[in-house]
């Protein structure tokens, strides 16, 4: 529906939209762009997915953003990783998750991440021996347990009396 309005000898269509606002999105009520990207529907259980040649475990360290991030190898090396396009904006990777890592032939330093491993998962290449005993699957705030600095950065209160 339009109509036309003249103001100050100026001639103009205005656009009556009955839609524009019921939902916010222009829409009538059927969401937005999350309801087209679809529902994460993979929750069953999937075949737990061993190592091969040139790949490597490894728990994240820290995100660095732009799809990188910098994760401790089980071989002992502090590699930057790259998240595959595949997997960005569909599987979220945080600090703390142990994720399988492809090694490039020709840079030692930097990997590629080609799986997330979920908490049950990590747990059973743990119970199967793939993950050594000092990697630490559920906690997120303390990743490796030889860490020796993880003591001194303690704060330790004593009684308020003697003050």
């Amino acid at each position: 529906m339009s109509a036309c309005c003249v103001h100050r000898g100026y001639t103009f269509d205005i656009l009556i939209l009955l839609r524009v606002g019921i939902d916010g999105n222009g829409g009538w009520g059927k969401g937005g762009k999350n309801r087209r990207r679809g529902k994460n529907e993979n929750e069953e259980k999937r075949e737990l997915i061993f190592k091969e040649d040139g790949q490597e475990y490894a728990q994240v360290l820290r995100m660095l953003g732009n799809g990188r991030l910098e994760a401790y190898c089980i071989d002992g090396v502090k590699r930057l990783c790259h998240i595959r396009g595949k997997m960005r904006k569909k599987v979220w990777v945080n600090t703390g998750d142990i994720v399988l890592v492809g090694l490039r032939e020709y840079q030692d330093e930097k990997a590629d991440v080609i799986l997330k491993y979920m908490a049950d998962e990590a747990r059973s290449l743990k119970q199967y021996g793939e993950l050594p005993d000092n990697i630490r699957v559920n906690d997120t705030d303390a990743l490796i347990d030889d860490d020796v600095d993880a003591e001194e950065d303690l704060v330790d209160f004593e009684d308020v009396d003697d003050i």
